[in-house]
């Protein structure tokens, strides 16, 4: 258990405050002395923030989940547009000078910042979400099987199209995402060849807005419905949900992705488009690493969730697609075999 008294909540308010002015820009802060507190988990957010309603907000689950179980004081920090490793790294060494630990970067562009806020702070347990390179005795790499999950996507778009045809839009050009496509992909060959698979990357960085820009993702899934796709899948982050916009407004099949999307009350009005979600537990991660610390063992080296440990998956909350027997007999079965390793699934 943690050796030092917490901060009492009263506090949380003000230091909330500070830490979203620290952590805003200008000079590194870490030197000088470490505050006195301990205090609990920190996350900051990737591409998109708070609200994308996907991988960011999955990830404020799992803070959310170890704010109630251990009661202790959490932040949460959004990005900055244009920002730089540099900045990256004042903000988890603000998060952890201010006593917070753990410290989660979300996404695979905090891996710089990550290693190095980690050699100063060798006390804080760091964790990144979607990288596996970072090798210290401090942090967690937290990693998933995305293609697992995205094969099983590809078998549902495949039993589901009426055209033959089926689309997927990709955030940004990268191997994290190529993972997506890659399973997707073979999922739909694997279940019918005869289905087509349209394949579109929004953005080549991740800067140019790629994860962040609803409209690309709408554009895009536009495109691919013109050309009859009637079911397509988005690894897109925020952007995911404009293809969920296009695909209600011309009454096609959307599959989400990382959190349930069905649930999320932000897209409640395009539900009914949403046949199902390609989902990563985040939070069930982040929550782990932060359990972790808390217990006096933290989690480090790679970390990694699949459909073994049912940390990918599909939700099935639409009720038409959890109650379609022959489709969920069809997931069912390309479970088993993934599983059990007779099916391979690729990863680019």
């Amino acid at each position: 258990m943690r050796r030092i008294s917490r901060i009492t909540v009263a506090g949380a308010a003000t230091a909330s405050l500070a830490l979203a002015l620290s952590a805003c820009g200008g000079t590194s802060t870490s030197s000088g002395s470490d505050s006195d507190g301990d205090k609990g988990l920190a996350i900051a957010y990737d591409v998109g923030g708070k609200g994308d309603q996907s991988f960011n907000d999955a990830a404020y689950a799992g803070l959310e989940q170890a704010k109630k179980e251990f009661g202790y004081e959490t932040a949460d920090v959004e990005p900055t547009d244009g920002e730089t490793d540099a900045d990256k790294e004042q903000r988890l060494v603000s998060l952890a000078k201010q006593g917070h630990n753990p410290v989660v970067g979300v996404g695979y562009a905090y891996a710089a910042a990550i290693k190095s806020a980690a050699e100063k702070y060798p006390d804080t347990t760091f964790g990144i979400v979607d990288d596996a390179t970072i090798e210290s005795k401090n942090v967690a790499d937290l990693v998933f099987n995305e293609e697992q999950a995205s094969y099983l996507a590809g078998v549902a778009a495949a039993k589901t199209t009426k055209t033959d045809t089926v689309g997927f839009v990709g955030g940004v050009d990268i191997p994290l995402i190529h993972k997506f496509q890659a399973g997707f992909a073979q999922g739909v060959k694997d279940t019918d060849p005869k289905v087509k698979v349209l394949s579109q990357y929004l953005t080549q960085t991740a800067e140019e807005g790629g994860f962040s820009s609803p409209d690309k993702g709408k554009t895009a899934a536009e495109g691919q419905i013109e050309k009859k796709a009637d079911v397509v899948y988005a690894a897109a982050g925020l952007s995911g949900q404009g293809v969920i916009e296009a695909a209600a407004a011309k009454k096609i099949w959307a599959i989400g992705v990382d959190s349930d999307q069905y649930k999320q009350e932000a897209l409640a009005k395009y539900k009914d488009y949403i046949l199902t979600s390609a989902t990563k537990d985040v939070a069930k991660a982040v929550y782990n690493l932060a359990k972790s610390v808390e217990d006096g063992k933290p989690e480090t080296g790679i970390v990694r969730g699949d459909l073994k440990s049912g940390e990918v998956g599909l939700s099935d909350s639409n009720p038409k697609f959890a109650d379609d027997a022959e489709l969920q007999a069809a997931i069912k079965t390309a479970k088993e075999k993934i599983i059990s390793g007779e099916i391979k699934v690729k990863s680019s």
